[in-house]
């Protein structure tokens, strides 16, 4: 039987963005990362529910020359050591041009971490704060939930639920698991 994941966004979902003008942006350095609190007990409960917890966030600066890779793994590896629960990161350091599978909205992320972890993507969930994450949830067929931190872009209009905290899509995939199960 196939498992189940949760798909997150990084910055804005799992860190605090750096905002900007009203846009969202990566910390530049891992002594600027500030991971949300209370997201290591929900995640480790919905981990223990069968659920792979898979992050899948693009990182274009990285193509841009203007932040390191080694920073993007720093940041990451941070977060696991806050988050031990997180399975997997999957990164995209392309750019817009590239023209590749994985940057969100494409759903190439989502793929690959379905294929390696063996993941039924109608019974998954994405989480993300932008429209590219929301709209590659929807491409690879899962679940999705808009975390809506205000920023002044285009914000999705299609999603299952729209909330204005990580916590509160955790408690949405808890409570939805829940009723499933009985």
């Amino acid at each position: 039987m196939k498992s189940r994941a949760i798909f997150l966004d990084r910055d804005g979902v799992l860190n605090h963005p750096v905002v900007r003008e009203g846009k969202s942006y990566p910390p530049a350095r891992v002594e600027d990362l500030k991971i949300y609190g209370g997201l290591r007990e929900p995640l480790q409960r919905l981990k223990d529910r069968g659920f792979a917890l898979i992050v899948v966030t693009n990182q274009p600066d990285v193509a841009r020359g203007t932040t390191p890779k080694s920073t993007v793994e720093g940041i990451n590896a941070a977060i696991a050591r806050e988050i031990p629960a997180i399975d997997k990161f999957f990164v995209c350091f392309h750019d817009n041009g590239d023209g590749c599978d994985c940057r969100k909205p494409r759903p190439g992320m989502l793929l690959a971490g379905a294929a390696e972890f063996n993941v039924d993507l109608a019974r998954s969930y994405m989480i993300g704060d932008r429209r590219g994450d929301v709209e590659a949830g929807i491409a690879a067929g899962s679940r999705t939930i808009f975390v809506d931190r205000g920023y002044r872009e285009a914000a999705p209009t299609n999603y299952d639920h729209k909330v204005l905290t990580t916590h509160e899509a955790l408690e949405i995939i808890e409570s939805e698991n829940e009723h499933e199960k009985s």
